[in-house]
């Protein structure tokens, strides 16, 4: 295992450790990767390529997207660790235990490069890859705002409605870092309508004035592409939200942004409820799906479709495991 890397000395990077070498033993001698092909299922492929989509993925996080049990996801992803498909740490608290975080492994890396045909390092991991993730600033605020969007992708196992689009802040970059650096693109669907819409989750770190200049470059958005998904700002606390919508209003009027504001205080376990409440026009808190029918002239995001690049890493993973996997052990 590589050297730790300092911890901050404040902020959400300053509470979680890695994992000591010795705590989750690999296999002992590497597999080689074509032996995993009669190892691993679809649904293990999806996961790899989903943690490498969103950087970190809870236990809990991967029960509610992938497994009927919670026991199922535990082995699961013991056996995937062992493989070295993924790699995890667990975070230290004060009082209890946490669950453990998942990030993508040396194996893990390897087999997403041999479907990308690149090496490794063109996805971005390094042997520091979980280290980095865990000591991170910006760990804490990843985590919510994965969190928020995997309760919103599971809904969709057990109703009509839920995600059918998630793009991590990472796809949002390439596609469109030019222009916006949202937290996460998503589709909401419910029946026939759709919610198309950036995700900013906020977390109190940044002063309202840094808050208000992203709606500028979400206008420049809208006004390059001509295209105008909503825009969801989530904050933790209602008092953070009260705070912003009156900063934020006026100005989302003048850009004629569909912006929709919630906070933590109030979504808890249904983030798709009558939570959110549009800048314009004057509304009561609205469910994603009303949402949809209130601002009928929304449309997605471009650049949709595969990048440029032409690799399997390039396409949107999607939200949940196909169906036929849902079996699998």
């Amino acid at each position: 295992m590589p050297p730790a890397l300092p911890r901050p000395g404040s902020g959400p990077g300053s509470q979680y450790v890695t994992r000591v070498a010795t705590a989750r033993n690999r296999v002992p001698a590497r597999v080689p990767l074509a032996a995993l092909a009669s190892r691993l299922t679809p649904r293990d492929q999806w996961l790899v390529r989903m943690v490498h989509e969103h950087r970190v993925l809870t236990t809990g996080q991967i029960h509610r997207l992938a497994f009927s049990a919670r026991r199922r996801a535990q082995r699961r992803l013991l056996v995937l660790h062992q493989l070295g498909l993924l790699d995890s740490f667990r975070p230290l608290t004060t009082y209890g235990s946490s669950p453990e975080h998942y990030t993508l492994g040396p194996a893990g890396a390897a087999l997403l490069a041999a479907h990308a045909d690149c090496p490794p390092k063109a996805l971005g991991w390094r042997p520091t890859h979980t280290a980095r993730i865990a000591f991170s600033p910006s760990l804490g605020h990843d985590l919510a705002t994965n969190d928020l969007l995997v309760r919103l992708a599971a809904h969709r196992r057990t109703h009509q409605a839920g995600l059918t689009l998630w793009l991590s802040a990472s796809s949002c970059e390439r596609r469109w870092g030019d222009l916006v650096h949202p937290d996460a693109y998503a589709h909401w669907s419910d029946g026939d309508q759709t919610l198309p819409f950036f995700l900013e989750y906020d977390t109190g770190s940044q002063n309202l004035a840094r808050v208000e200049a992203k709606l500028d470059a979400y206008a420049h958005f809208t006004t390059t592409t001509r295209d105008r998904p909503a825009l969801l700002l989530h904050t933790r606390t209602a008092s953070r939200e009260h705070a912003i919508r009156q900063r934020l209003t006026n100005t989302a009027r003048q850009h004629e942004l569909f912006l929709a504001t919630a906070s933590a205080d109030l979504t808890a376990d249904t983030p798709w409820g009558p939570w959110w409440l549009p800048a314009h026009p004057p509304a009561l808190r609205l469910t994603l799906t009303e949402l949809a029918a209130h601002w009928p002239d929304l449309s997605p995001a471009p650049n949709l479709e595969p990048m440029e690049i032409g690799t399997p890493l390039a396409l949107p993973v999607p939200p949940l495991p196909s169906a036929a996997t849902e079996g699998c052990t």
